[in-house]
């Protein structure tokens, strides 16, 4: 069972950068995507910044700008770079792997980040 790994969160303070990144523990197949989502206290998760195979990405619009989602794809690992923090990116984030040909997706356990003076 293939695991992912989040790394990087914590305590940020406004207009402070942080850096995530998620490992997989082993070998992933069918990879469509792969890509960040958050979840704030009383809302639903969203997606914040997807990267597919072809190299296409996309962010949610409240991030655009700020944050950079990247890949080594030789290593199964995405980063997310986030840059001039709100108070509004409080949340905490998951790592997603969109899976084709009839796989399931994966999720990894999730890392808080707090931004707060």
């Amino acid at each position: 069972q293939v695991q992912l790994v989040e790394s990087g969160g914590g305590l940020v303070q406004p207009g402070g950068s942080v850096r995530l990144s998620c490992a997989a523990s082993g070998m992933l197949f069918g990879i469509a995507a792969m890509a960040w989502f958050r979840q704030a206290p009383g809302k639903q998760r969203e997606l914040v910044a997807e990267l597919t195979t072809d190299g296409s990405s996309r962010y949610t619009d409240s991030v655009k700008g700020r944050f950079t989602i990247s890949r080594d794809n030789g290593k199964n690992t995405v980063a997310l770079q986030m840059s001039s923090l709100k108070h509004e990116d409080t949340a905490v984030y998951y790592c997603n792997v969109r899976r084709q040909f009839g796989l399931s997706d994966i999720w990894g356990q999730g890392t808080q980040v707090t931004v707060s003076s």
